[in-house]
């Protein structure tokens, strides 16, 4: 690999730090002057368009609509929901002057304490406020039901501890606000939503996830309920990928927003929410990647084929052009994404380990040899395993080989998460286990106390109730590891991001 390129820290040594160094090797982010945000570059934004490309359609299809709310929120909205300004009022950033002006002492520019505004304004941490204010003016009977809104947007929630992709201050993703005239609706909703990003993270991502609801002390502020969908990374730490959530009817009360039913009576809306966000791109990153640098699903690779040419003068180099030029103009009719990088000014050996630090599924090379011999040498990113190709039917070969990879990494990824899933039975044994890192099944009795005093002992929350059974009898009622109190179920437990 290249001098530039081959120094990445193994995972074995400081999976954190490899984590770090990879982001930015692979050309996907790097720090801003502004403490706590991110620059992403082009290639991490080309991966970003990709998702956010597939999960827009995967929500039109559901029915869902795109609208842009404000960015900024008059502070009295955060106060009309208690326990949603109470979630989020450490994390809020408030504009409070709208005018700078000179310094009279040649300092550069002030804050002009003239311009002072009469409320405070908050950068969006989440738009649930300012979006039912607006909603009271869009809802009056049932027949405006249901209001099935997305927005595209960025939020800002102060962080002090801040990775890459996965927590910054400022970071962008998608929140979907819905309402609905019953209950039932808002609850199929939530779970509907749910389901879409379960299947976003497992086709499209090839990431498996654990889908369950949250415990009350881990609830989004404001919610009735969190249904969440969780991944396991590498180092066998947990990372919540994304979060549906049921409202009940909490926001239209705090804003008043009611609506006249078919029996002609008033009614309360019920409300959903519903997000991910560019912490994808850190799961993308921590569930495939190896000591080489990014692994990328070939459905959300910007490039899934990149091809490279060896030549020894301008006369091979025209040949190989012209040979190159109908395959890749078949592949790009299959609607595959590739790159002729035929630029002369790096060598085909930093070539080769560019595009393998950031994770091109499928890389064909072809030589003076294999001009004349008709072949060309295919290396597959996952396993790095290279083999020698007739150019004759090359292209289906390679659509194939894109859609292997893809199932091949799921696989992976999934046989890893479930070699780490643990059953424990007692308080003991959850300590031992904990210090592995993994996802563990164990009986909670369901209270908070229960719950926080786990957390603070052994730094684990409780990821999950999961929908699903991973090991027989996980369903059944128990004993609370830590209690002995009643539990109805088991639930997972893991260190996280």
């Amino acid at each position: 690999m290249a001098v530039e390129l081959k120094d990445l820290t193994k995972r074995s040594e400081n999976y954190s730090q490899w984590y770090n160094e990879l982001v930015v090797k692979a050309d996907l982010a790097e720090q801003s002057a502004v403490r706590g945000c991110m620059v992403i570059k082009p290639y991490g934004y080309a991966i970003w368009e990709k998702m956010q490309r597939q999960l827009d359609d995967m929500f039109k299809e559901t029915g869902h609509v795109n609208a842009y709310f404000p960015l900024l929120i008059p502070k009295s909205f955060l106060s009309r929901e208690a326990e949603h300004v109470e979630g989020f009022a450490k994390e809020c950033a408030v504009v409070t002057h709208y005018r700078l002006k000179n310094d009279p002492n040649g300092g550069g520019v002030v804050v002009d304490p003239a311009a002072k505004l009469e409320e405070e304004l908050i950068i969006r941490p989440t738009s649930e406020t300012i979006i039912w204010n607006t909603y009271k003016n869009w809802i009056n009977s049932y027949r405006d039901l249901p209001i099935l809104c997305n927005q595209w947007a960025n939020v800002f929630r102060w962080e002090m501890r801040t990775r890459l992709f996965l927590r910054t201050a400022e970071f962008l993703w998608q929140e979907g606000h819905t309402a609905h005239a019953t209950r039932e609706e808002a609850e199929e909703e939530a779970v509907r939503m749910l389901n879409v990003y379960s299947e976003f993270a497992e086709k499209y991502m090839a990431v498996p996830v654990v889908k369950g609801v949250k415990s009350a002390n881990e609830r989004f502020a404001g919610a009735l309920n969190t249904y969440t969908i969780e991944a396991m990374m590498q180092d066998g730490k947990a990372l919540q990928s994304g979060t549906s959530h049921f409202l009940g009817q909490n926001f239209a009360k705090a804003f008043d927003v009611q609506f006249v039913n078919k029996e002609n009576k008033l009614e309360y809306v019920w409300a959903t929410s519903w997000g991910v966000s560019t912490r994808l791109m850190g799961a993308l990153i921590m569930t495939h990647s190896d000591d080489n640098g990014l692994v990328l699903p070939p459905h959300l690779a910007p490039i899934q084929v990149v091809i490279v040419p060896i030549y020894k003068n301008a006369e091979m180099l025209a040949k190989i052009n012209e040979k190159v030029a109908g395959i890749v103009a078949k592949l790009k009719a299959m609607g595959i994404s590739v790159k002729y990088d035929n630029a002369d000014n790096k060598r085909p050996g930093f070539k080769f380990a560019d595009y393998e630090v950031k994770g091109v599924p499928v890389r064909l090379v072809m030589g003076g040899r294999d001009l004349e011999n008709n072949t060309m040498e295919v290396m597959r990113r996952d396993t790095l395993e290279k083999e020698t190709r007739s150019c004759d039917g090359i292209e289906e070969y390679v659509k194939d080989l894109l859609e292997e990879i893809q199932a091949n990494i799921y696989k992976k990824a999934l046989d890893y998460r479930n070699s780490r899933i643990t059953t424990v039975d007692s308080y003991d044994e959850f300590k031992e286990k904990i210090e592995e890192g993994g996802f563990i099944l164990a009986h909670w009795d369901g209270t908070t106390e229960t719950e926080e005093k786990i957390k603070e002992e052994t730094k684990a929350t409780i990821r999950c109730i999961p929908f699903d059974s991973f090991v027989p009898g996980d369903k059944e009622p128990g004993k609370c590891m830590v209690t002995g109190k009643p539990s109805a179920c088991r639930v997972i437990f893991a260190r996280s991001y």
